[in-house]
């Protein structure tokens, strides 16, 4: 999946991301996007603030795909061409000062939470033709069905064509091509190793393997 280089511009808009906790890589962007596809799209219009939970999935050339229900109001109330935040949170956990071996020094620590976000910004485009609906809803249901059931993954092929035809009719296509992408990594990157390590174990031991393998590949890259 292409993605933008990360916005010099951040410190200008709404995240604040801390230069040691900036996530600049685009293969790490990704995985965060594709391991997190149901996105809080948000978007402001004349009757102010609304925010929708969305999956998502980033075509080849960055653009990422989605559908709405044709009686949402989202695609009524967000104007073509609008820029809309499509922000995709990753794992997160509570990380306790117990979990650093420095604390019994000094206890010159807090408690903090541990977390991966990326905030998309772009253009959105509402599809109603057909072709544009069959390939969304296409390109979503392969993409989650190859993953969760290899080769028994349902297909739009398998739903009588009346009714698939039917479903069609009730949603509505859309686009949005990113300008922008901020990422964060806060990952514990600010502490010195041993409590780097500690906080590791501290997340195992708390069943927060996947963050916790997270950030021991991360301190592997750095050596």
């Amino acid at each position: 999946m292409a993605i933008l280089a990360v916005s010099q511009l951040a410190r200008n808009l709404s995240m604040y991301i801390p230069p040691h906790f900036q996530e600049v890589s685009p293969d790490e962007i990704s995985a965060i996007m594709d391991a997190a596809p149901l996105a809080c799209i948000v978007a402001q219009t004349a009757e102010g603030l609304i925010a929708n939970h969305i999956p998502l999935l980033a075509a080849p050339d960055g653009t990422l795909i989605g559908h709405v229900a044709l009686a949402s109001d989202m695609h009524r109330m967000v104007s073509e061409g609008q820029e809309v935040l499509a922000i995709f949170r990753g794992d997160d956990a509570y990380v306790s000062p117990n979990f650093y071996p420095t604390k019994p020094e000094h206890h010159r620590h807090v408690p903090t939470w541990n977390y991966q976000v990326v905030h998309a910004y772009g253009e959105i485009t509402f599809q109603h033709d057909e072709h544009a609906k069959r390939a969304a809803v296409g390109l979503l249901t392969r993409n989650h069905e190859r993953r969760l059931n290899g080769n028994d993954a349902w297909r739009m092929a398998d739903a009588p064509g009346d009714y698939m035809q039917q479903m069609l009719g009730n949603i509505v296509a859309f686009c949005i091509k990113i300008r922008t992408v901020l990422a964060k990594s806060k990952l514990s990157q600010n502490r010195e190793e041993r409590d780097y390590l500690g906080a590791i174990t501290g997340l195992r031991a708390s069943g927060q393997e996947r963050l916790a393998e997270l950030m021991e590949r991360r301190l592997s890259k750095a050596e």
